[in-house]
C-alpha cells in the first residue's frame, strides 16, 4: 500500500474554523485526521501542503517512521503549527492502518482498558453572570452529565484580575450548592492569570472541591509549577499548548500536575500521545485529553482513552452527534456522560469531502482581551 494523495480542508462551521486532512492510498482506503491550532488554518495548511512531499509513495503503516520523517527532516524540530499538521496526518495514517487490518484503531493501542469514557461538557461560556451559568450546569446534569465546566469570567473583552476571581469565587459556590457534591467541577483560567493572582483564586475555590484548575499559568515557562504546586493543594491540569512529549517533560518528571492535558490534533497524533501517556503512568498522573475541537478529535481522542491505562476524563464540548454531522458521520454512542466503543474499523467516523468543501473556512481570530490601563492579556 502506497499514500497518493493529501489534502487539507479548511472548514467553516458557523462559529469558527475547523482544518481537517485525507490520506489517499492506492488501495482505495482513505483516513482522515484533525490539526489541533484554530485561528491559524492557512498557515498550517501550507505545512500539510509541504509535507505531502514527503508522504506521497510512502508506506501509510510505518507510523513511527513517518512521524519521524516529519517532524526531523526540517532540521529545525517542529513548532506547535508544524506539530499540529503533523498530528493530523499522523491521525488519518493510524486511522488507514485500522481499516486496513479490520479493526478500531484502539485494537492497534492495546486493546479495551475500560468499556467506557467519562466526558465532560462545555457550560456557559466566560462571562460574570452566575444565573445562566448556574442553568446551564443544572441542564448538563439533567441530561446525564457528570462533569460540568466553565473558565475564567470575563467582562465582555475586559478582563481585570481582581474582578475576575472575585467572579469566579461567586459561580463556584453557586455552582457546587446548585449541582451538588456528586458533580465533578473543571475550572478553565485558560492561562490569564499571573502566578499570584491563580495562586490566590486556586486556593480560594479549594473549598468547592474542584476536580481540577486548569492552566493556571502560560505555558511557555514550565519552570514556573514549580512555584505554584507547593502553595497550593487544588488538583492542577496543564498541557493542551504543548507539541511533543519533550514539552511535557518537566512538568511530568517534577510532578507539578495531577492531569495531563494532552491534544492529540497539537501533540504529535497517536504516535507522540501513546508516549507522553507512557511517561504519565511512571509519575501517576492522569489524562484529561484536551478536545475542545471537531468530531475526528473526538472520535481520536475516545480510541485512545478506551486504550490508555491512567485516564481521568475526555473534554467533549458537546454530544458527538451535534458536531458538524454534514461533513463527518460520527458513529460513536454518548449516553449519561459517557461515550462507547465503536466497532467499525479504524477512528469510527466519514468524512464527507464534498461537505467540507461547500463550507470553505473564514478568516477568524481570537477575541482580544484587555486590562483598564489598556494593556492586552491572554486569551
Amino acid at each position: 500500500m502506497k499514500i497518493t494523495n493529501v489534502e487539507a480542508f479548511p472548514t467553516w462551521a458557523g462559529h469558527r474554523n475547523f482544518l481537517f486532512v485525507v490520506v489517499d492510498t492506492d488501495e482505495g482506503i482513505s483516513g482522515v485526521g484533525e490539526t489541533g491550532i484554530g485561528s491559524r488554518e492557512a498557515g498550517v495548511t501550507g505545512i500539510i501542503e509541504h509535507l505531502s512531499t514527503l508522504l506521497v509513495g510512502q508506506n501509510p503503516m510505518q507510523t513511527e517512521h513517518l512521524w519521524q520523517v516529519l517532524y526531523r527532516s526540517g532540521f529545525f524540530p517542529a513548532s506547535h503549527l508544524a506539530a499540529s499538521a503533523i498530528s493530523a496526518i499522523d491521525i488519518a495514517l493510524w486511522d488507514i492502518k485500522g481499516k486496513a487490518l479490520g479493526v478500531p484503531v484502539y485494537e492497534l493501542l492495546g486493546g479495551l482498558s475500560r468499556d467506557r469514557v467519562v466526558c465532560y461538557p462545555h457550560n456557559v461560556g466566560h462571562s460574570m453572570e452566575i444565573d445562566s451559568l448556574v442553568e446551564s450546569c443544572l441542564q448538563t446534569k439533567e441530561e446525564g452529565w457528570k462533569f460540568v465546566r466553565w473558565g475564567l469570567p470575563q467582562d465582555g473583552q475586559r478582563l481585570e484580575p481582581r474582578e475576575s476571581i472575585k467572579a469566579a469565587v461567586a459561580q463556584f459556590e453557586a455552582v457546587r450548592e446548585a449541582v451538588g457534591d456528586d458533580i465533578e467541577i473543571c475550572f478553565d483560567i485558560h492561562t490569564r492569570l499571573d502566578l499570584a493572582d491563580s495562586l490566590r483564586l486556586c486556593n480560594e475555590v479549594e473549598k468547592y472541591r474542584p476536580f481540577f484548575i486548569e492552566d493556571p499559568l502560560r505555558s511557555e515557562n514550565p519552570d514556573s509549577f514549580k512555584t505554584l504546586r507547593p502553595r497550593t493543594s487544588v488538583p492542577l491540569a496543564a498541557g493542551e499548548q504543548f507539541g511533543s512529549k519533550w514539552e511535557f517533560r518537566q512538568l511530568i518528571e517534577e510532578e507539578w500536575i495531577d492531569y495531563a492535558r494532552i491534544d492529540l490534533c497539537i501533540a504529535g497524533g497517536f504516535t507522540e500521545a501513546k508516549k507522553i501517556a507512557g511517561m504519565c503512568e511512571t509519575h501517576y498522573i492522569k489524562l484529561a485529553t484536551h478536545n475542545p475541537l471537531g468530531p475526528v478529535s473526538s472520535a481520536a481522542c475516545l480510541q485512545f482513552n478506551l486504550a490508555m491505562p491512567m485516564v481521568a476524563v475526555q473534554e467533549q464540548p458537546r454530544k458527538p452527534q451535534d458536531i458538524l454531522p454534514e461533513i463527518v458521520n460520527v458513529q460513536f454512542e454518548w449516553k449519561d456522560g459517557y461515550l462507547y466503543p465503536p466497532t467499525v474499523p479504524g477512528l469510527g467516523v466519514e468524512f464527507d469531502r464534498e461537505a467540507a468543501r461547500a463550507n470553505p473556512w473564514q478568516p477568524f481570530e481570537r477575541p482580544f482581551l484587555r486590562r483598564d490601563d489598556g494593556s492586552f492579556t491572554n486569551w
